[in-house]
């Protein structure tokens, strides 16, 4: 399976910020609404206000929590407009303040005039951290778009891959109709989240639109309900379709768990091979399922494993023959 190369945006404006999860008000009206955010770390100015300004990330999103409010309001006036227009000479994109503060009129002033935002928000600065960060972290993402059917299947996001034809979307739209949900058909966008969570969506042109060769484009939420759908999930299986070949070599136990890196996260992956009257719905259910087992602690290729090692550690007893039997004796069948 061929991963495209990752992308990830420049920049988001401070408009976009400001539309964001968080709810966030604009102090300046539509000054620096525009600005450029370029970075998805946060930066809390406190160094900054007295003065020292050499490790200044300015360009990173300043946050004023209590401990910045409190400062400036233990200066003198005029100290408060020197500290504050210091910062204010630097290309900084926009000021959030926590717990509903609200810079002095002639703070704000200073910021006008400098084409800087100043944003509030009733969280608290802890709060503003957690969702600020995870919003800029989503936005500044490494994405990549890979082709193929990403279907929820007993919670478990899995992506169906393969050479075009060889029935992904068909197989995602059966899965729809024993009641899975799908994520998204044809183009899957991912986004990296953190460093170990790949989330997928749909496009925005295609969203929740299926291609069925022969039929057309089919439009899942509209016949089979909103019960049928998921905006986002995680990935957490890939399933590689192909064609069979009598040559190939294709796992038999399971033994050996086989994985595909995704930018820089490892998703379990299953090559599964295809051919005229294999049911990949209901194996693509087994796999869910045999996923789930594994994680919450059962592996039935090693404890087959172990019981086959255990089996041949034991040893013969003259003149008895070893029970393979799956019962010590059978019982009368009386139906």
């Amino acid at each position: 399976m061929r991963i495209p190369s990752s992308t990830r945006k420049d920049f988001i404006t401070v408009r976009e910020l400001l539309e964001g999860p968080v709810q966030l008000r604009s102090l300046t009206e539509e000054i620096g609404l525009d600005n450029h955010i370029t970075d998805k770390s946060l930066h809390r100015p406190q160094l900054a206000l007295t003065g020292f300004t050499e490790l200044f990330t300015y360009y990173r999103v300043q946050l004023f929590g209590n401990t910045e409010f409190y400062y400036l309001k233990s200066c003198s006036q005029q100290r408060r407009r020197e500290m504050f227009s210091t910062i204010c000479s630097f290309a900084i994109p926009v000021i959030v303040c926590a717990n509903d503060h609200v810079l002095d009129d002639d703070l704000l002033t200073l910021a006008r005039d400098r084409g800087i935002a100043v944003l509030t928000t009733p969280f608290d600065t802890t709060k503003t951290i957690y969702v600020l960060s995870e919003f800029l972290d989503d936005q500044f993402g490494d994405q990549v778009t890979i082709h193929g059917s990403f279907v929820d299947v007993y919670g478990v996001g899995m992506l169906f891959a393969g050479d075009s034809g060889i029935g992904k979307s068909e197989i995602a739209l059966d899965l729809v109709e024993r009641g899975h949900r799908l994520v998204a058909d044809d183009a899957t966008m991912l986004t990296k989240k953190r460093e170990s969570i790949l989330m997928g969506t749909g496009s925005s042109l295609v969203k929740h639109l299926v291609e069925i060769r022969g039929l057309g484009l089919i439009d899942v939420r509209e016949m089979f309900g909103i019960r049928s759908i998921r905006f986002q999930k995680r990935l957490e299986i890939v399933v590689e379709l192909e064609v069979f070949d009598e040559d190939g070599a294709y796992d038999r136990l399971g033994l050996d768990e086989s994985s595909i890196n995704i930018m820089g996260v490892d998703i379990h992956a299953v090559k599964l091979p295809i051919f005229p009257g294999k049911n990949v719905t209901v194996i693509s259910e087994t796999i869910a399922l045999n996923y789930l087992l594994r994680t919450y602690g059962y592996h039935a290729s090693k404890v087959f494993s172990d019981n086959l090692n255990k089996h041949l550690n034991t040893p013969n007893v003259p003149g008895r023959s070893r029970d393979l039997r799956n019962v010590t004796y059978f019982q009368s069948d009386d139906e």
